[in-house]
């Protein structure tokens, strides 16, 4: 699996590689937050992908002292601060605050090139991706449907897989931003096969010896053989049975109204959904500000905020840091556990 490293590689000089998301968002305050509160040690482990002009005004923004110390690949990361690649706005163009621009699209854009450039020359371990805005980053010519798609194309994977994780209750997910009558069609037995198998991948790579993973149903009630609709039986049920035959310990289909509450009870490790809000709902509901987004099926890692860009509240120093803490833990626990 991608998961893994080579063995006997030497591990790479940074931890993680932060991007800055949409610089007219709230990512640049969540990211100076988050690493004023970490220890020198954590730091020294620490690389900001963005703008050094930009961090220095958010570090400032919210009364925090950190030394941002430019840095190329080669050089060894600095004793003393916070090492930056700098990816920096064109000359002359003003990014207004919150508010979505081609400028700070492309930023943004630049940012996530840039860090997966740096994970797959091994100078660092996981991207940790603050938020971007998917207007801005259409306007400025990417038309990816968020990080997701956008990591699968800049790597090269030919598929990949959003997972929510929360200490009571993880999702991954067979479709997420597509139109739910595009989702529909998603729902086949060859991809709910792969997204299974990507989900047990990455629990055994976490310690998990058996991981238990529940298929949510489509339809309400799964159908109720076939009054509401065929797709449960027709390719949930077969595929679901594929996996069982090859020795997963995997239930389904069941109905959405009960799994996830029998897995927030610790029936299950994982419940693969169907569709995006038939997932994101209910972590949202139970752990909105510890969930952690997290690509799998990409040769490279990547952990993320599970929030937006919240232009309402950018640039007023009241913007919380908690999610990002938690992608950041995930991440260490990734490096910590050999996934990189």
């Amino acid at each position: 699996m991608s998961e893994s490293h080579t063995a006997g590689a030497a591990a790479p000089p940074f931890a993680t590689a932060i991007t800055m998301g949409d610089p007219a968002g709230i990512g640049p305050e969540i990211i100076c937050r988050a690493v004023a509160a970490m220890t020198e040690a954590a730091r020294r482990q620490t690389l900001l992908v963005g703008d050094p002009a930009i961090f220095g005004r958010a570090a400032e923004l919210i009364g925090a002292r950190l030394a941002l110390v430019p840095w190329v690949p080669g050089q060894a990361p600095p004793h003393d601060g916070v090492a930056v690649s700098a990816v920096e706005a064109p000359p002359g163009v003003e990014i207004a605050d919150g508010q979505i621009s081609a400028a700070a699209g492309d930023m943004a854009f630049r940012c996530v090139e840039r860090a997966v450039q740096l994970v797959q020359a091994r100078h660092a371990g996981v991207i940790v991706t603050a938020p971007l805005n998917k207007g801005a980053l259409h306007a400025a010519g990417h038309d990816y449907d968020g990080h997701t798609g956008m990591l699968a194309s800049l790597t090269g994977a030919p598929s990949s897989f959003m997972l929510l994780a929360s200490e009571t209750l993880s999702t991954l997910h067979v479709s997420t931003h597509v139109s739910l009558r595009d989702a529909i069609d998603r729902v086949t037995p060859e991809r709910i096969i792969a997204t299974v198998e990507a989900g047990h991948a990455h629990l055994k790579a976490l310690g998990l010896a058996e991981p238990r993973i529940a298929v949510a149903g489509l339809n309400p009630h799964c159908g109720e053989g076939g009054i509401f609709g065929d797709e449960d039986e027709r390719c949930i049920a077969p595929a679901v049975a594929a996996l069982r035959q090859r020795g997963f310990t995997v239930s389904g289909p069941i109905s959405a109204d009960t799994v996830f509450y029998r897995a927030s009870r610790g029936e299950f490790d994982l419940v693969v959904a169907q569709y995006h809000d038939q997932g994101h709902i209910p972590v949202k509901l139970i752990a909105f500000d510890t969930t952690v987004n997290v690509s799998l099926g990409l040769p490279i890692q990547r952990t993320s905020v599970d929030h937006g860009t919240a232009f309402d509240i950018a640039w007023k120093g009241g913007a919380d840091a908690t999610n990002l803490g938690s992608a950041l833990a995930y991440a260490h626990r990734l490096v910590a556990g050999g996934m990189t």
